[in-house]
């Protein structure tokens, strides 16, 4: 049957169409570039068009306008209510985006504008693809009251149902104040662009009217500020680069917690031999050296992603491949703080770990360290719980996990960096590793405390007595011999061994208890 309208009437209605789409394509965009350009930054369909791959931009409920009536609102009601949503794919994999119009009511959100923005994150969860938000935004929509904070909470509640089911980006391009902070907090990755993002609670007027502080927006939520802070995960000069570290950082990983995450053809030898971890990393324990060195000494072609690199900076970690498949490496890093761990160092760690075992990620860890930071300020803040924090997330994972002690591994902190005791698969060790309570020096000081202090020279007999503890204890053979490492290895084969590890463990699967979840440390 027909549809009952005159074969004119169709192309009417067409050609009407086509009048309606061309003007939300040009003229939207025309003001918003007048409001965006100046300021040195992209109108949202220029964003969409920078991410994703030419031309395979779908887009969703571009004819959506909003419904409120308050405070003259209903005068002005655009198409899209400034915000882009849809699909495309980036190098051919597919990933849902929306993207905030600054143009059209600041990007601010109201009822429409959230509705959209539910719309494809439930689109993006049930067809298992990312999720990628640009956000640049004023915040809730005053005119539309409650309804807008109503929309925030329905974001908010669907970035933590989607939390480990599927990637979830965050790009800062603006600001993002208020409920606007907090859906790119709940996500897994946050990148801000400098002197352009900043995200906040509260802004400037409201601090110096509420505790009499003067602040600009850039340092109270700024970019570097985040990036020092933790919230941000990587920080960029401009939206172009953001965007091409979103297509990187997504060649890393699954489309979803059910898949895998895609594997690279390599001619970089998996059996190379890493010749400069002879020299990279001393044989004086107390000696510092970048571990960074050493790990792209050991992936495929050197190359190294790593994530928050300005937090916590006595811990590392980031992505990269051995061999063409994908691993997370978390190493400690002891140019900082000579690599011990604290509170920050533990948040950083612990999240990265759940966010590998989330999405079917490797976990290779790389130890050289020499206990928790002791401290006042460390205890009455809650070392012993966030310590907690790593030690609840290792334990969790089963995704394959692998350790390898570089040097020296010293008390708990041995423990929670993937020992064999908390379920790492393998533990491999290098001829210069130290695994014990405590430092030889720390520990005959308590072991023979009212020896030396008895002797005729305490000087002579505490160093007889640290080379005995040493030779007792802390010889790179002992774990092995108790079966707490797998192997004592040559450094320049530890690309090989790891490798050859990862590839036994490929078909690894764990049962676990039947719950409804645990309970992690706060």
């Amino acid at each position: 049957m027909g549809s009952g309208l005159p074969a004119e009437g169709m192309r009417d209605r067409t050609a009407e169409l086509g009048v309606i789409r061309q003007r939300v394509l040009e003229g939207q965009n025309d003001e918003s570039a007048t409001r965006q350009h100046p300021l040195g930054k992209l109108t949202a369909r220029e964003r969409i068009g920078r991410l994703l791959d030419p031309g395979s931009f779908t887009e969703l409920e571009m004819l959506r306008r909003h419904r409120a009536t308050d405070f003259g609102i209903d005068k002005k009601r655009p198409y899209t209510d400034g915000v882009i949503t849809g699909w495309g794919t980036v190098d051919g994999r597919k990933v849902f985006v929306y993207a905030h119009d600054f143009g059209i009511f600041g990007g601010s959100l109201g009822e429409a504008h959230a509705a959209k923005i539910h719309k494809v994150m439930d689109l993006a969860e049930s067809s298992g693809v990312p999720l990628i938000g640009l956000n640049d935004g004023a915040g809730a929509r005053i005119q539309e009251g409650v309804m807008a904070l109503a929309g925030y909470g329905g974001i908010f509640r669907r970035n933590v149902q989607a939390s480990g089911v599927i990637p979830q980006i965050s790009v800062l391009l603006g600001p993002c104040a208020g409920g606007a902070a907090y859906s790119p907090a709940l996500t897994d990755f946050v990148l801000m662009v400098r002197e352009k993002a900043s995200m906040y609670v509260t802004g400037p007027d409201v601090i110096k009217a509420v505790t009499g502080e003067e602040i600009d927006f850039e340092g109270l939520g700024g970019a570097d500020v985040h990036a020092k802070s933790g919230q941000a995960t990587l920080v960029h000069d401009d939206e172009d680069d953001a965007f091409e570290t979103v297509r990187y950082l997504l060649s890393f990983l699954p489309q979803n917690n059910r898949e895998f995450p895609p594997e690279e053809p390599v001619d970089d030898p998996v059996d190379r031999s890493c010749d400069a971890l002879l020299d990279i990393v001393p044989d004086s324990p107390n000696q510092p050296y970048d571990v960074r060195q050493v790990i792209e000494e050991i992936v495929d072609y050197g190359e190294f992603l790593e994530l928050q690199p300005a937090w916590a900076g006595n811990i590392v970690i980031g992505l990269a491949r051995i061999g063409g498949q994908v691993v997370g490496l978390v190493a400690n890093q002891p140019m900082v703080l000579a690599g011990v761990l604290d509170i920050e160092a533990s948040q950083k760690a612990a999240r990265f770990i759940r966010f590998c075992d989330s999405f079917n990620i490797p976990l290779v860890t790389l130890v050289d360290v020499p206990g928790f930071l002791p401290g006042v300020d460390q205890e009455r803040n809650g070392i012993i719980r966030n310590g907690a924090k790593l030690l609840y997330a290792y334990c969790e994972a089963t995704v394959p996990r692998i350790q390898v002690l570089m040097r020296k591994a010293y008390g708990g902190a041995y423990i929670v960096m993937d020992s064999r005791s908390i379920g790492a698969d393998l533990s491999f060790a290098w001829p210069s590793n130290e695994v014990a309570v405590m430092g030889a020096e720390a520990a005959t000081n308590v072991i023979h405390r009212r020896t030396i202090a008895a002797a005729e020279d305490p000087q002579e007999t505490r160093r007889t007595l640290i080379d005995e503890y040493q030779r007792t204890l802390m010889h790179p053979y002992y774990g092995a011999e108790r079966g707490l490492v797998d192997d004592v290895i040559d450094p320049r084969d530890t690309r090989a061994v790891i490798h050859a590890g990862l590839e036994m463990l490929r078909s690894k699967r764990v049962s676990l208890p039947q719950r409804k979840h645990g309970n992690s440390p706060l």
